[in-house]
């Protein structure tokens, strides 16, 4: 059995070429059969005969992609500057948006062989840097340019060390220069006795990172090994019985705050309107956040949140131009049903937006019912400016202090001034009046309810479509005490979002503070199957929901796994103590009044209340004499 496995699995030393087509997808939608015809004209006429003359032996190719190993590096560089080279001639009379353009990643290393197949890290390096490589360039590896010693008639830009993904130490990349001046230098080295890194390496290293936070992070080629798919038994939660999906956080390693917030908001956008698809099940951004930043394998997602796909990708952004890949996996069976790069102008990002939805929606067999694919693809605003100050806006409101409020009315401001047509930012204008009410930020509680009121209603005016406006005005209704119509909007905004974690939650929220503690309930549960990591602000009106329908020891659970994420939130405390006191536990309530004045030593009970907006005065009552009982002063 042991010498099965040594004939059938190898290992050797050898030079990896990695290429592809810039802008495929694009390219064949634009001239299916023109691309078809000249990209096979390149391969027949250029790309083979080079290989073969340079004693290349083609591992795999794709529509757009090929692989390649070589023995020699020099043999593989030499072959792949021949290729780009030419290409330029040969393209050179076709439009800039039809022409065809290769990148190319070549990396020298130990791979691993299983027939006529390759894997391991020397295959991974070089398909990385390919996914680096700007159009019509090429990228080597520190291993392949220490082996080719000037024996290439090119030029070399020493871009620094990069990290990449799945490979444990930092790649040394060089960009091989293809112009005749180029021939012979050398950029980027440290001279010998220099103690600085020159100008030009620094800027390149950047560059390089930029180009690191798109494409690099995942390979999707065919030849790429599948991962080993999720267990259905090994989920959290049953899988619904439609198509279920999260969508996770869009990376770049960028220090740009632009750049990140596109990453943010690119994500956001795609999961609001996922969201108002009726036929499908889709996570809601507060889990998938916690994945952020983070290293983690699609099959543990899809376990932990009880779904079938995974929708992941990456932005990154060099001058006016975007660099966004996506890809589209079911988890279940380990296969990527899609999987796009594109390479678009800034001003082309919602274009983007609509047709990654779009894909999705294709991939996963998703109905639409009559005018449903108008309001899921909206753009909304064709802003840029706009669209990245409301981002930053919500990012600014959602730390719920009142500076951070500020910040945000601030924002929102100038994204309604930069689009003065699109409905968010007024309704985030509202939203921070609402939270002036709420916490007595402003000198008149009235003021700001009517101010917000006016705001929201002029966002529905604009857009009637967008569930948000109605989500803020039932707040307000509901602050200002008329309960009927703040739950006719709540419902509206549902009923426009089906699977929107935002418009269940703000839902159920108003519902228990009105006496409707068991279809609040109900919500609760379908917001956390929503949201399966658990959010502390949920957990906390969800307790007071069990509280008022007499579920008290339930109630007790989830406020310790709120306080278990949230220990110095000085009300999750006072509503422990009310719990407790409706249980006969006196003394364990009084402990829980300590802590809460501890942390915020001027509340009392007409403060709860201000807060709180219970609609009913025997609640009011009821809740009042419970926080009496546990200390809290009146």
């Amino acid at each position: 059995m042991g010498d099965m496995v040594e004939q059938s699995e190898q290992r050797r030393l050898a030079a990896i070429l990695a290429a592809d087509m810039v802008g495929y997808s694009r390219l064949m939608e634009t001239d299916e059969r023109g691309t078809i015809a000249r990209h096979k004209a390149h391969r027949v006429e250029l790309i083979e005969p080079k290989i073969t003359e340079h004693r290349g032996r083609v591992v795999k190719t794709t529509g757009d992609g090929i692989l390649v190993e070589f023995a020699s590096v020099v043999d593989a560089v030499e072959c792949a500057v021949a290729i780009q080279r030419t290409m330029l001639e040969r393209e050179a009379e076709v439009p800039d948006d039809r022409r065809i353009r290769y990148r190319v990643g070549i990396n020298l290393g130990d791979i691993v062989v299983e027939g006529d197949d390759i894997f391991g890290d020397g295959v991974n390096i070089a398909a990385r840097l390919e996914e680096m490589a700007e159009p019509g360039g090429l990228l080597i590896s520190g291993t392949a340019y220490d082996h080719l010693k000037q024996k290439v008639n090119a030029g070399y830009e020493n871009l620094g060390e990069v990290r990449v993904k799945n490979i444990e130490a930092p790649v040394r990349v060089y960009r091989v220069m293809l112009g005749p001046e180029a021939v012979g230098r050398v950029i980027g080295e440290k001279q010998p006795g220099s103690t600085s890194r020159p100008l030009g390496r620094i800027a390149a290293a950047v560059a390089v990172a930029l180009f690191v936070a798109g494409g690099a992070l995942w390979w999707l080629k065919p030849w790429a090994p599948e991962f080993e798919p999720a267990s259905v038994a090994r989920m959290a939660y049953p899988l619904p019985d439609k198509p279920s999906i999260a969508v996770l956080p869009f990376e770049t390693f960028s220090k740009e705050s632009k750049q990140n917030y596109i990453a943010d908001g690119m994500t956001e956008s795609l999961i609001a309107s996922l969201s108002k698809v009726p036929g499908l099940f889709v996570i809601a951004r507060n889990s998938t956040s916690t994945y952020k930043g983070k290293s983690v394998k699609v099959q543990k997602v899809a376990e932990d949140l009880g779904v079938r796909y995974v929708l992941e990708g990456s932005v990154q952004k060099t001058g006016d131009r975007l660099r966004i890949t996506v890809q589209l996996i079911d988890a279940i069976s380990g296969n990527h049903l899609w999987s796009e790069r594109y390479d678009r102008q800034l001003k082309d990002l919602f274009e983007l937006q609509d047709d990654v939805i779009n894909k999705v929606l294709v991939e996963l067999q998703v109905k639409l019912i009559e005018g449903d694919n108008a309001r899921v693809a909206s753009r909304k605003t064709a802003n840029l400016d706009a669209w990245l100050l409301r981002v930053q806006a919500l990012a600014e409101g959602f730390k719920f202090t009142r500076e951070g409020f500020v910040r945000s009315r601030e924002l929102y401001q100038a994204a309604h001034e930069a689009d003065p047509k699109w409905s968010r930012p007024l309704a985030g204008i509202a939203w921070t009046h609402e939270w002036d009410a709420r916490r007595g930020w402003s000198t008149s509680k009235e003021e700001s309810v009517q101010t917000g009121i006016e705001l929201a209603r002029k966002a529905i005016d604009l857009d009637p479509m967008d569930p948000l406006g109605y989500q803020i005005l039932g707040n307000l209704y509901f602050i200002r005490g008329d309960y009927s119509e703040a739950i006719a909007l709540k419902e509206k905004a549902v009923e426009l979002a089906p699977n929107s974690f935002p418009a269940m939650v703000g839902l159920a929220s108003l519902l228990y503070r009105g006496g409707e503690e068991q279809r609040a309930l109900v919500l609760f549960a379908r917001a956390k199957r929503v949201s399966p990591i658990p959010v502390w602000w949920l957990l906390t009106s969800e307790s007071t929901a069990l509280h008022m329908a007499g579920q008290n020891e339930r109630a007790v659970e989830i406020l310790k796994q709120a306080i278990e994420l949230k220990p110095n939130r000085a009300n999750l405390h006072t509503r422990m103590a009310a719990v407790l006191a409706s249980l006969g536990r006196i003394d364990e309530a009084r402990e829980e009044i300590k802590t809460t004045l501890k942390l915020s030593p001027e509340l009392t009970i007409s403060r709860v209340f201000y807060i709180s907006e219970f609609q009913k005065p025997k609640t009011v009552d009821w809740y009042s004499d419970l926080l009496r009982k546990a200390g809290l002063p009146d």
